[in-house]
């Protein structure tokens, strides 16, 4: 039977008393149907006002060109190219929820996927703003493509490190679009054959025709799968591309092989700490509690501790590396990072990036949802001041003391950064009231395996190891969605 295939000491992924196919539709579609609830509505307006910030501070910027950041002669890269990586390496849990999870069949993704997956878009939207503004002349933006003949000597430069960015992600992009769009036809299908009038035309319109066949479903798997497999090197290979901006430079403080590694297990660890910021909001004020368990919250904790642990290593290896080169530019630019100047932004780093995230070795701690949220923020802080000190501390003081300075930010470098945040927020809160937040085909698939109800029946049966059952019921102490009162009468 399909219901043993499971074991009774693996923790469910769905929890609730009598949870059938139409509840789980009904529950995940509430928000969708229904109007917005006040909490909606005050979260929507604070971003729309931080997006009116926005709006106006890259308007600005176009208008009176990028003199009104605060660049200067030494640092010409700052606040801009901080917020653009920044945003990258958020971009990256969606994919790898989707697609890595999906291959090594881990089923607790089934929950989370779809919002990481619109968070990875809306996260690149707001990189890619970064990439426009600092162009000045953004209705010349397609000179950063191939062209022909005819429009001059204007081919780009397929050595630089800028111009795989592009190609990386604009690729990394458009696979995740494909690949999130896709996971939602079968849900929009379910939208489709609820709704009436206008609505049930859109959404018949965006399902593409869905059937719900044998076939469909078929089809439906095998580009999933193969969607996965194209998404996983992209993974690996986004972020490792955007670190060659610097790595391929002679630049004392970038020129290093480790960049690659580091800031893919960076960008991992920014992601997950903004999909558990998103979640743990959202499952309360959606009342997704019985989909989004503890048993997620734990994990996207425990990956965030591992590759927390792995940017700590990679801070120290660095410092390493410099003092074994012997390059006495190298090892003054380390020393510079620690103890010049910029020295609360490098102490702010370590203490948000390696020694907060180690708070996650406690139980207690991993299963605490209000500090989970508040760590999950405090590590996006650090991962924003990480991007900043590696950047600014690098070229405020270069090679010739001569042309040593320091690099204040202006009200437009503040104003686009924290717009880009009520941007991103516009856009995920438009997505939570169009299109549903939790993948419901497939957490349908663990209703009859891996809920609570399913492992309740196999105990109701009587036929399991007495030490299994206590084992479970144990580890259901930590559930915030659970009666436990049933399994005590039991």
């Amino acid at each position: 039977m399909a219901s043993h295939s499971e074991s009774i000491i693996r923790e469910p992924l769905i929890t609730g008393k009598n949870i059938t196919y139409a509840q789980i539709t009904n529950e995940v579609l509430a928000p969708v149907e229904n109007k917005p609830n006040m909490a909606w509505w005050i979260g929507f307006v604070l971003s729309v006002i931080g997006a009116s910030i926005w709006l106006f501070s890259i308007s600005w910027t176009f208008w009176y060109g990028i003199g009104e950041w605060g660049l200067n002669k030494t640092v010409g890269w700052a606040w801009d190219i901080t917020g653009f990586v920044w945003w990258v390496g958020i971009g990256h849990a969606g994919t790898l929820i989707s697609a890595v999870l999906l291959i090594f069949r881990q089923n607790w993704r089934n929950s989370i996927n779809r919002s990481a997956e619109a968070m990875t878009i809306f996260a690149v939207i707001c990189a890619a703003t970064y990439i426009f503004g600092h162009m000045g002349r953004v209705w010349l933006a397609y000179w950063t493509l191939p062209l022909p003949n005819q429009f001059g000597s204007l081919w780009v430069n397929w050595n630089s490190a800028l111009m795989m960015d592009v190609f990386a992600i604009s690729t990394y992009f458009s696979v995740s679009l494909v690949f999130w769009y896709t996971g939602l036809l079968p849900d929009i299908a379910s939208i489709r054959d609820r709704a009436t009038g206008l609505r049930r035309r859109i959404y018949s319109i965006m399902s593409f025709g869905w059937t719900g066949s044998v076939k469909t479903w078929q089809r439906f798997e095998t580009v999933s799968l193969i969607l996965a497999g194209i998404s996983t090197p992209l993974v690996l290979s986004v972020h490792t591309i955007v670190s060659f901006d610097f790595a391929t430079s002679l630049e004392p403080g970038w020129h290093t092989t480790i960049f690659p590694p580091y800031f893919v297990a960076g960008a991992i660890f920014s992601g997950f700490a903004m999909v558990q910021t998103l979640l743990l909001i959202a499952r309360k004020v959606l009342g997704l509690e019985n989909y989004i368990t503890m048993f997620h919250i734990e994990s996207m904790n425990k990956i965030i501790l591992l590759t927390g642990s792995v940017v700590g290593v990679a801070y120290i290896t660095e410092f390493f590396i410099a003092w074994y080169s012997g390059v006495e530019y190298e090892q003054y630019a380390f020393i510079n990072r620690s103890t010049g100047p910029y020295w609360w932004a490098y102490w702010s780093m370590m203490t948000c990036n390696v020694i907060t995230p180690q708070l996650f070795w406690f139980k207690k701690i991993r299963i605490n949802i209000p500090l989970s949220w508040i760590l999950s923020i405090i590590v996006n802080i650090g991962m924003w001041f990480e991007r900043f000190v590696i950047i600014v501390t690098s070229l405020h003081r270069d090679f010739l003391p001569s042309s040593w300075v320091m690099f204040y930010p202006t009200w437009t470098d503040v104003g686009i950064f924290v717009g880009s945040i009520g941007f991103f927020f516009v856009m995920f809160l438009l997505f939570l009231r169009v299109l549903p937040s939790v993948a419901m085909a497939e957490v349908k698939l663990l209703v009859k395996t891996s809920s609570e109800q399913a492992k309740k029946k196999l105990i109701d049966e009587g036929h399991l190891d007495p030490t299994h059952v206590d084992d479970y019921v144990k580890a259901l102490e930590k559930y915030d969605s659970v009666d436990l009162t049933q399994y005590h009468k039991a």
